[in-house]
């Protein structure tokens, strides 16, 4: 990705991201005056700033984490985090019964000026009034992007928010731009990025990073730290642009109109938006996913596939934890610590064998 590059025209100053997971820690070194608590509403607060198991700190930096005292260092390093806490899987009752439904930590976001929701986390059935909101943050001129989820080895069922319309979801690659095997499929997947051999926190007590983790989660996370750098560059764009850009842009060898179901529109490339000041970013009115706005998620025949609303205290079925974070002895980083930046070889390179939306 070449972000010391990147970083010269924009490190994503002015933006601000939404990170709705198992809350985010303030006080790692990385995150010290990156993380904007107090704009979380008091009746939404609770465990903000609080993380269960270390997946949504180690999110916020992998978006905005500044390197400092050997941390992460994010891809867009100048924007500022939001911080909401949901219950996950494996939350006790009461945690469920205390913490923010999803639908509500999503709209407190988008009455604020948030730009970018990020949603590392996926489940097989969506939290009930969970579309309605997303419609609304949409309304509201909110980027959401979450994740595809990780099973695609074992059931590769359809994952929500990420299948939801106005949602973009992300798939994981590795550095050859191939697809992770773990990375799930369908015609809701829209980009890819980086999310295999990644370094993220090991557990709640945030004292040591582990390597070799994989995951849509990390991928999501990347994804909305290149909104937020072309979104701080052009200020002036909306929603639809920004999207627009990173479509236009994506790495592929396969047609624009005719998405993989594996890499969607292709691998994340923010460097070529910014490297060009007079960039056409299109309308500012249309969307560039209006086709699978419209459709939603189909079948392989083409039929339109509805989900099934969870119990309203269902709290079970999304989890933000499914990373391997095992050592698979492979030392390539796509985030270093210390403050260096890895490069991310996102270019015309090898891809997975391929299936079209069209051909599914």
């Amino acid at each position: 990705m070449k972000a010391e590059e990147m970083w010269k025209v924009s490190t994503g100053e002015g933006v601000k991201v939404a990170v709705i997971d198992t809350g985010v820690n303030p006080d790692t070194p990385s995150l010290k005056g990156q993380v904007l608590a107090d704009e979380v509403p008091k009746s939404l607060a609770h465990k903000a700033t609080e993380d269960e198991d270390g997946h949504g700190t180690t999110m916020a930096e992998l978006i905005a984490g500044t390197g400092a005292g050997g941390g992460l260092k994010g891809l867009a390093p100048g924007a500022k985090i939001v911080p909401y806490h949901i219950a996950m899987q494996g939350s006790s009752k009461s945690e469920k019964n205390k913490a923010p439904d999803l639908p509500d930590a999503i709209r407190a976001a988008a009455d604020s000026d948030v730009k970018i929701i990020n949603m590392s986390f996926g489940g097989d059935y969506p939290r009930r009034g969970s579309e309605e909101a997303i419609r609304y943050a949409h309304s509201k001129g909110k980027l959401l992007f979450a994740a595809t989820g990780n099973d695609a080895e074992t059931r590769n069922f359809i994952d929500y928010p990420a299948a939801f319309p106005y949602v973009v979801g992300v798939a994981a690659s590795d550095e050859s731009g191939k697809v992770g095997k773990f990375s799930e499929y369908g015609n809701y997947v829209d980009f890819a990025a980086p999310g295999l051999n990644m370094s993220g926190y090991c557990d709640a007590t945030l004292r040591s990073y582990c390597d070799g983790a994989e995951g849509t989660s990390g991928a999501t996370a990347l994804t909305s730290a290149a909104a937020a750098l072309i979104w701080s560059a052009h200020p002036d764009w909306t929603a639809n642009q920004v999207l627009a850009s990173l479509i236009d842009t994506a790495s592929r060898n396969w047609a624009k109109d005719d998405p993989s179901v594996y890499l969607g529109y292709g691998l994340i490339r923010p460097r070529k938006v910014l490297e060009k000041a007079d960039f056409d970013p299109g309308p500012a009115d249309v969307d560039p996913l209006a086709r699978e706005n419209e459709s939603g998620v189909v079948d392989e025949s083409g039929k339109p596939v509805k989900p099934s609303e969870g119990k309203a205290d269902d709290q079970s079925s999304v989890s933000a934890s499914a990373d391997d974070s095992s050592d698979n002895g492979n030392t390539t980083l796509w985030v270093v610590l210390g403050g260096a930046a890895a490069v991310l070889a996102l270019g015309g390179g090898a891809f997975a064998v391929l299936r079209s939306r069209r051909s599914s």
